[in-house]
């Protein structure tokens, strides 16, 4: 054989490595699982997910793809329920052509698929789960938002030292996403001097809060903190305001949706809700992305679209630079560990501590004239 074929066998055979590994999907593109609530009560998340990651998805192959290859999705409906979530783990995790995956949403959805995907071992990237346990125990879970520890610390240093509340009550739903907030913000509340007056659970699906509210309304308490999705957050915005309860409505960024304003109306008004990300606050990619998302969908993309924009942005940066690899893709976002390591997204950058968490600033926003808007006063830390 002649020296210079054989040398471009060989480079032939290290395109393979970085570009053959994983099965192909439709047309020889490189194939990514999207696992978020595209149906149920949560469906307005879904909603906003899927948007965010097709748009991702349409920008990169637009471009030429990775390699000349096409993105993919294929999105598996988890209906913001862990049995569900289980299935659909199963399902991407078991498929080879899926090399990496985006989700789940909801926390309690994520740590049901945690075991399943380190089974067979492909990366669990999620945008939008919190729980401060989503990434223990797991070296192939990454998230690309911040914990619920530091989001519910930082809400009650924020009714402390920027609102000058005095008195909050808190309703939280009974799941691990609204325990392990609730947890955070009563123990920073108690260090900064906040006086809780109750701490009561509701239960997903409830529709009729008027009971507890009558009881919160008793104690008159400076702000009452809905620790839980938008579903009920919207529900119990609209009972307290049709029951007199005047008090400072506060939510974390379970309820940061449209269907939170969209159900609760003129109620929600001047509701200050946590969030990973406002788009008044990102710098010119963020403000492009904007413009393009209102004009195909004309609306306004909430922080879950953004978070699941950069999302599937790190894992397309990550194959391009190390292949369609399930544990390449690993390893690359392990090493992202530092500021000068991290993926530059439109949310920030994002890097990793050795758990596979990320670190990233909160934001306050206001409900105004129907709109999520960023609030007057920030304590970006």
């Amino acid at each position: 054989m002649r020296k210079g074929a054989r040398v471009w066998i060989i480079a032939l055979g290290v395109i393979g490595v970085l570009f053959g590994c994983g099965q192909q999907g439709t047309d020889g593109a490189i194939r990514i699982g999207v696992a978020g609530p595209f149906t149920g009560n949560a469906a307005a998340f879904g909603e906003m997910i899927k948007k965010g990651a097709e748009l991702k998805r349409d920008t990169i192959n637009a471009a030429g793809g990775i390699g000349g290859r096409p993105i993919e999705l294929v999105f598996g409906d988890d209906v913001g329920d862990p049995k569900e979530a289980s299935t659909v783990a199963t399902k991407f995790a078991t498929d080879r052509s899926i090399v990496a995956v985006v989700g789940h949403f909801n926390s309690s959805c994520s740590l049901a698929g945690k075991p399943i995907y380190k089974r067979e071992g492909v990366v669990e990237l999620s945008p939008g789960s919190t729980n401060v346990n989503v990434c223990v125990g797991s070296e192939w879970t990454f998230r690309n938002v911040y914990r619920d520890d530091f989001q519910g610390q930082f809400l009650a240093r924020y009714v402390k030292q920027k609102l000058n509340l005095k008195r909050v009550a808190v309703f939280y739903d009974n799941d691990d996403y609204g325990i392990g907030l609730k947890n955070a913000f009563l123990e920073e509340a108690q260090k900064q001097g906040l006086e809780i007056v109750t701490a009561a659970a509701y239960t997903r699906e409830t529709v009729d809060f008027k009971p507890e509210l009558s009881s919160i309304k008793a104690l008159n308490p400076d702000a009452l903190f809905v620790s839980g999705l938008y579903n009920e957050a919207a529900l119990i915005t609209l009972q307290a305001r049709q029951q007199g309860l005047t008090m400072q409505l506060l939510g974390a960024d379970g309820v940061f949706s449209p269907g939170y304003v969209q159900v609760a109306g003129k109620a929600a008004e001047g509701t200050l809700i946590t969030t990973p990300f406002l788009f008044d606050a990102g710098g010119q990619d963020a403000r492009d992305v904007l413009k393009k998302f209102k004009e195909k969908h004309k609306e306004d993309p909430d922080c879950w679209a953004a978070l699941t924009y950069d999302a599937v942005g790190i894992l397309a940066d990550a194959i391009a630079k190390v292949g369609p690899d399930r544990k390449a893709i690993r390893d690359h976002l392990a090493s992202m560990t530092s500021p000068d390591k991290a993926y530059p997204g439109i949310t920030g950058k994002t890097y990793f501590d050795a758990n596979g968490d990320c670190v990233k600033p909160a934001y306050v926003s206001l409900i105004k004239d129907g709109r999520f808007t960023s609030a007057p006063v920030q304590m970006l830390e």
